[in-house]
């Protein structure tokens, strides 16, 4: 989580430090003016205590005991199991038909199965840009170095050869349909 902030704050930085007008000269200037760098200072701080809030996960005493519904259906680990389903939904709902389709089905069907630490390297890809993650996962884009693993088999490589395989991005009318339907994505 915080080497996901760290990368959106660094990005962020950069980005403002990189853009460029091209106002009526066409002539591009790179650089903040002063009052420009004052507001960065002061917008920076409070974009990163948003971002903060939107990325982390409540705690349990956090949420209100009407919304964890009944809890003899949920396993042993309450907190893990919330955490899981609130993964899954981030994942459906990307804002992109296709990050939605590709990495909420990936997360429907697999993320039970992972383990708290690898639910961690997850939740790093998750908090990554939509467009991002488009194109890590479409392999437009390479792997950031803090989610590439030594033995090729983590998270990401598993959802890039998963993706490579499945036929969303071939598939019929009729076969798109039965996937959003089977995945609770409509």
């Amino acid at each position: 989580l915080r080497n996901a902030a760290r990368f959106r704050s660094g990005h962020l930085i950069a980005h403002f430090q990189q853009r460029e007008y091209r106002g009526e000269s066409s002539e591009a200037e790179s650089n903040l003016s002063e009052r420009e760098q004052e507001l960065l200072k002061v917008a920076l701080p409070r974009s990163e205590a948003v971002l903060e809030r939107h990325v982390r996960f409540p705690k349990l005493s956090e949420i209100p005991k009407t919304s964890l519904g009944p809890l003899d259906d949920i396993g042993g680990d309450l907190e893990l199991d919330v955490r899981r389903k609130r993964l899954v939904y981030r994942a459906k709902q990307r804002g992109w038909l296709e990050v939605d389709l590709l990495l909420g089905t990936w997360a429907s069907q697999n993320v039970s199965k992972l383990s708290a630490s690898e639910l961690d390297e997850f939740e790093a890809f998750v908090n990554m840009d939509t467009i991002d993650i488009y194109n890590i996962v479409t392999l437009r884009m390479d792997i950031p170095e803090d989610l590439k693993t030594a033995s090729g088999d983590g998270i990401v490589e598993r959802i890039q050869a998963w993706a490579r395989a499945h036929p969303l991005g071939k598939a019929d009318p009729d076969t798109y349909k039965a996937v959003k339907s089977t995945n609770n994505l409509i």
